[in-house]
């Protein structure tokens, strides 16, 4: 399985190796990009049956041409010697794949989906390499895999897709629930250097509320620009553990992204019982639509923030309710949806093994 240290699919993937290795199938988790922390590695070190792999290769967007990606099929080829399925986080890893495993390519998002929502323009010259290895490696894929109905439909417009995309929601690990009252703050947390995450709108919303605005979360891309806050404070990066804690204790958990083919930092925080305020986009309202409040703008997010503040029993009930919610995105039931897109990798695999 490849995966990344610098976003949600670092958390993605560690959560779901966890959940393999209970029902026996042994993991090499591959990092591309640069590397995981200590912490990430010790969260890795714990699991009873996966393997890290650091690989010097680079991640499709943080690069400016596919001539840095050519390395890319023949070491994931070598490091898969051993495997019975590829598991790829990236759709342009499948890309120029040979061999006979089955492939999987989960598209957890992607610049030319991104670019639709966030500009509504045609894609940029510059970018259209990374569609077309996109549009490579899902039909290399023997299974495409999406986290959202939202997310599958946008991929199907964006590449014409003929094959099924097989919708496995994300899941979050059960975390004991705290105890005690929530303190007087809004938590939003992201990586914040990502303009499809909102952090403008986040700041602008934070000057007008009359509640702190806490942003949990790195305002410095990787090798690119960043964010500075003006308004809410900035936290930065937190251990998985902090970050859980703060979301049990805040009063509002709230997301701005404008882009956001599932939403990890959402469902956790409903597992915890925060409630939620969100932005008002199709994937969030596939999601938690009657679990959660959704605002369009800054003004519309600091009015609400005020309103629920001051309203103690709306948010018992929206934090209950987003906890019911979360209940339906459980690891068991990823893992079940999941297998069953591992299934049909390998049927659709093995039969184009009898055509070749």
């Amino acid at each position: 399985m490849t995966v990344d240290a610098v976003g949600g699919v670092w958390r993605y993937g560690v959560d779901l190796c966890r959940a393999l290795n209970g029902a026996g199938v042994e993991v090499l988790l591959v990092c591309l990009g640069p590397a995981p922390n200590a912490g990430q590695r010790a969260e890795v070190a714990a699991l009873r049956a996966t393997h890290l792999q650091l690989l010097d290769a680079p991640l499709d967007w943080m690069v400016e041409d596919p001539a840095a990606l050519a390395a890319l099929p023949g070491q994931l080829e070598d490091l898969a010697a051993g495997c019975d399925l590829l598991h790829l986080n990236l759709p342009t890893q499948a890309a120029g794949l040979g061999g006979r495993r089955p492939v999987v390519a989960v598209s957890h998002s992607c610049v030319v989906t991104w670019w639709a929502m966030m500009r509504g323009t045609p894609l940029p010259k510059g970018w259209a390499w990374q569609k077309a290895l996109n549009a490579r490696g899902l039909a290399r894929a023997d299974a495409v895999v999406a986290p959202s109905m939202s997310h599958a439909a946008a991929l199907r417009e964006a590449y014409a897709l003929a094959c099924p995309v097989h919708v496995v929601p994300n899941a979050v690990e059960a975390a004991p629930q705290a105890a005690g009252l929530r303190e007087s703050f809004v938590l939003a947390a992201g990586r914040w250097w990502d303009e499809g995450k909102g952090a403008a709108l986040l700041d602008a919303a934070a000057a007008r509320s009359t509640l702190p605005v806490l942003a949990a979360g790195d305002c410095d891309g990787p090798g690119g620009p960043g964010f500075e806050f003006r308004h809410a404070r900035t936290l930065g990066p937190l251990t998985h553990t902090a970050l859980r804690g703060l979301m049990q204790r805040c009063a509002i958990f709230a997301s701005p992204s404008q882009y956001e083919p599932f939403g990890l930092a959402a469902l956790e925080a409903a597992q915890g019982g925060a409630p939620l305020l969100l932005a008002e986009i199709p994937t969030y309202r596939e999601i938690w639509d009657g679990a959660a409040l959704f605002a369009r703008d800054a003004p519309g997010f600091a009015a609400t923030i005020d309103a629920l503040f001051a309203d103690a029993p709306l948010r018992a009930a929206l934090g209950a309710q987003a906890r019911a919610r979360a209940e339906r995105y459980t690891s068991g039931r990823q893992l079940c949806a999941l297998l069953a897109a591992y299934a049909s990798s390998a049927a659709a695999s093995s039969s184009s093994s009898l055509v070749d």
